[in-house]
């Protein structure tokens, strides 16, 4: 499974959606408890479930990681984790994932300069008060001293989505490969 995990605007999202048109690789569907919006395919953008069912998921311990965000319910099943899939995490997910000592998990920190992803925040519409927000927040989230280490860090300034997930591919792939050569009794 590829994990990516980036400040705001560093190409996480663009990154993953090119995994999965240009590699095939799925997207990890998260369970939330909020009402579908208009064009919301249940199985497809979320698996969407009742607050009692979201909360009979955690007391199954069925559930990676979930938090409680804007009064609605949002988590990762465990069933979501395999090979040839992709999540998109913050740093506190990431723990959470790593903390399964599954060998098929392959971590990426997408990294970009703060000017850079100040311009991308703009460019994509980005109000100015929640670009300045979102900046702060990941000046904390994101300080080094508290992230944990990603199997990789790619930086992405200056360089185009589709070579990024060429770069995240590659490596994802042949990491696979070097845990299973060095590991050849367990099999995902």
């Amino acid at each position: 499974m590829v994990i990516l995990i980036g400040a705001s605007a560093s190409g996480k999202t663009e990154v993953a959606h090119e995994l999965q048109s240009r590699f095939h690789i799925k997207k990890a569907v998260t369970t939330t408890s909020r009402s579908p919006r208009v064009g919301e395919k249940d199985g497809v953008d979320y698996f969407f479930v009742s607050v009692e069912r979201f909360k009979e998921l955690i007391a199954e311990d069925r559930l990676i990681e979930h938090a409680l965000y804007s009064g609605n319910y949002y988590g990762c099943g465990k069933d979501q984790v395999a090979d040839d899939r992709v999540v998109v995490l913050d740093p506190q997910g990431l723990l959470h994932f790593l903390a399964l000592n599954d060998d098929g998990l392959v971590s990426f920190l997408l990294t970009a300069e703060e000017e850079t992803r100040r311009q991308r925040m703009i460019l994509r519409g980005d109000k100015e008060a929640d670009i300045k927000k979102r900046l702060s927040n990941d000046r904390r989230e994101f300080d080094p001293a508290r992230v944990h280490p990603t199997d990789f860090v790619i930086p992405t300034d200056g360089r185009r989505i589709d070579d990024i997930a060429q770069e995240v591919h590659a490596k994802y792939s042949a990491e696979l490969l070097k845990r299973r050569l060095e590991c050849p009794h367990e099999s995902h």
